[in-house]
């Protein structure tokens, strides 16, 4: 596949950098999709040379899904939303990044997933994925909540959820904790025996490491184990509320985006679930509309 210099102009790629991988599109100025890829998790938090590597390798693989050169990437304009950014001196660090692009615009990874859900209008989004927080816009109004990072904030995310049952199953390990079911099943999927086995596989790992178990708290609580629906209700009801704040300034659509948006739906406040909108966009051409609507700007 190719494509004439006037094509390659109009070229934007958007690029969508979490704590679990980092996938990029390539799009043409209809919004149709010309190559994508994913990498590696893109949480500055986490590194920034991680970082930097995942959205290089998305870029990669994406420009090679299109049929261009990886030297091609200088004829893009980036748009990139990223976790962790909402940090000064990270949001710096990557401003002053040798990109390998014509430009790069840089923001939250929540303000170019609500750019997404809600097709560049107004509106509410929460993410919970490997992490969690909420954004919503509505006319000059914005409001940011939460995306603290594991292990401050994060709260209902799937690190959160797999952090809490490793610490319950920890406690009963040792003889002080309620038994639950989760001690059978965090051993099993790490293939130890004791304590110290769960520890060796967890200790100083990544928020994604954490996530991993997300799925198993939710189908434990789901078998009505107290102690992971405990852990699943405190989460669901932290989401709950978290919605309930992006209400206040009244947002006309509300959307849900990440991995556990879907299975934690049954936990949370009924009057959050009657909200939700289906997304209208991924997350990568919010990038994609953000870096249009800059280059706009830059050029006015």
């Amino acid at each position: 596949m190719g494509f004439n210099q006037t094509e390659e102009q109009a070229l934007v790629i958007g690029i969508d950098g979490g704590g679990s991988k980092c996938r990029a599109t390539i799009y043409a100025g209809d919004d149709s999709v010309i190559g994508t890829g994913v990498a590696g998790r893109a949480n500055p938090l986490y590194g920034l040379t991680h970082t930097f590597d995942s959205i290089s390798r998305a870029t990669e693989l994406a420009l090679q899904d299109a049929g261009l050169k990886a030297s091609d990437s200088k004829t893009l304009v980036a748009g990139v939303g990223l976790a962790g950014v909402n940090v000064e001196h990270l949001y710096q660090a990557i401003k002053e990044w040798q990109h390998p692009f014509a430009e790069m615009y840089v923001t939250t990874d929540l303000h170019t997933a609500c750019i997404g859900a809600h097709k560049g209008g107004d509106g509410a989004v929460i993410i919970t994925g490997t992490g969690s927080c909420g954004y919503a816009h509505v006319g000059e109004q914005s409001l940011s909540l939460g995306g603290h990072g594991f292990a401050l904030g994060d709260k209902g995310s799937g690190a959160w959820l797999g952090l809490q049952a490793a610490q319950q199953v920890l406690l009963d390990l040792d003889g002080f904790g309620p038994a639950t079911q989760l001690t059978e099943r965090l051993l099993d999927h790490f293939k130890v025996s004791d304590a110290m086995g769960i520890v060796e596989h967890l200790a100083g790992k990544s928020s994604g490491c954490y996530a991993t178990l997300a799925r198993t708290v939710l189908s434990c609580a789901q078998a009505q184990d107290e102690v992971a629906k405990a852990i699943v209700v405190e989460g669901a009801e932290y989401i709950s509320a978290l919605a309930h704040k992006l209400f206040e300034i009244h947002p006309p659509r509300f959307s849900m985006i990440g991995g556990l948006a879907e299975p934690l739906a049954p936990w949370l406040d009924k009057r959050v679930v009657d909200k939700i909108s289906p997304i209208l966009a991924p997350p990568e051409l919010g990038a994609a509309y953000y870096a249009r609507q800059q280059l706009g700007l830059s050029q006015a």
